[in-house]
């Protein structure tokens, strides 16, 4: 797949479209010629990130939080492509706003449902690969059901995106609505927050202030990174598609988290050690997806290199000025 992609879609509402993630749709999308409003209430999110696209045609960003009653009424729309990416995403986010994190699964996910339903729009659930907990089955595949601890710490997160899944399921059965789920793995590059929690930018910014990188348990934990450029594409191709079925969108790059720092140190040049801590608990021991379906209905792999995504995602935090660590936030990375 390539960025130059045309879509059919005249105007788009990307809840949570101030993210890391949801930045990088608006721009694809405006980039193709469609409109965008961008819905973000900032709990996450940062202006900074949508900055540059405020003064561009068919860009409207609106303060709003999508779990209020009222937030359809400053959604006016009409939309023909509705996507669904509020929600705290960093274990820093998500543990420090578990209410409304499973607020923005629930109540959020059933009001942009609402949305797309009054104006005829293809919803797109931003769903995860924590659906499937510390999966037993490897490489996950979309029909393994996972094995998720309902009360852990991470539960908040996990669940909020299983009901979410849920509830997409049932609109689209009981009322016709054009939904579907992309599944996202790891996903990292420009503009993602320096102390999230997430391993990509702690072990970057870490590295690039000569700190030991900060790895969890013995570092043997696995993950399966994707640079953001190949999941927004993604996630855009399982849009256009007419799936109701949980697509995931994900890296094939399986590494070791011990790994992914040595391999930070070395692209950064840091003399940084590596530090081995405790690690989270309900920390998925493997993490790789099986993105055979994605392959088979879209056509969609990853094309950018582990190498060139780390290369691009170092030139970003390199060029920013340091951000301090909040004080009661740990600097290990969780996820």
């Amino acid at each position: 797949m390539t960025g130059d992609t045309p879509f059919s879609w005249q105007r788009a509402l990307v809840t949570g479209g101030a993210g890391f993630l949801g930045s990088h749709l608006c721009e694809r999308l405006l980039d193709s010629g469609v409109e965008v409003d961008c819905a973000d209430n900032l709990a996450c999110g940062r202006r900074e990130n949508v900055a540059h696209l405020q003064p561009r045609p068919g860009f409207r960003y609106v303060h709003c939080d999508v779990s209020a009653a009222d937030c359809a009424d400053l959604l006016p729309g009409p939309y023909d492509l509705v996507l669904h990416f509020a929600c705290p995403a960093s274990p820093a986010d998500y543990l420090r706003m578990p209410l409304e994190t499973l607020d923005v699964g629930s109540l959020g996910t059933r009001n942009a449902l609402a949305v797309a339903q009054r104006d005829g729009a293809r919803f797109l659930l931003a769903s995860t690969s924590e659906v499937y907990g510390d999966p037993q089955v490897h490489p996950q595949h979309e029909g393994y059901w996972g094995n998720v601890n309902p009360v852990g710490p991470r539960s908040v997160y996990d669940e909020s995106k299983r009901f979410a899944e849920a509830l997409v399921t049932a609109h689209a059965a009981t009322r016709g609505t054009n939904a579907g789920i992309a599944r996202l793995f790891n996903t990292y590059g420009p503009r993602m927050r320096a102390h999230d929690g997430r391993a990509v930018p702690t072990f970057i910014c870490q590295a690039l202030a000569g700190e030991p990188l900060t790895v969890t348990g013995d570092g043997s934990q696995t993950r399966s990174l994707c640079y953001v450029d190949d999941t927004v594409e993604g996630v855009l191709q399982v849009a256009r598609s007419r799936s109701v079925r949980p697509v995931n969108i994900g890296g094939s790059d399986e590494i070791t988290v011990a790994e992914l720092a040595r391999r930070v140190v070395a692209l950064t040049g840091s003399r940084s050690p590596i530090a081995f801590i405790d690690r989270p608990v309900d920390d998925p021991g493997r993490r790789r997806p099986d993105t055979t379906l994605a392959r088979e209905l879209l056509g969609w792999s990853p094309q950018v290199p582990w190498e060139e995504g780390l290369k691009q995602t170092i030139a970003y935090f390199a060029a920013l000025p340091p951000e301090p660590v909040p004080r009661a936030q740990s600097p290990a990375p969780q996820t």
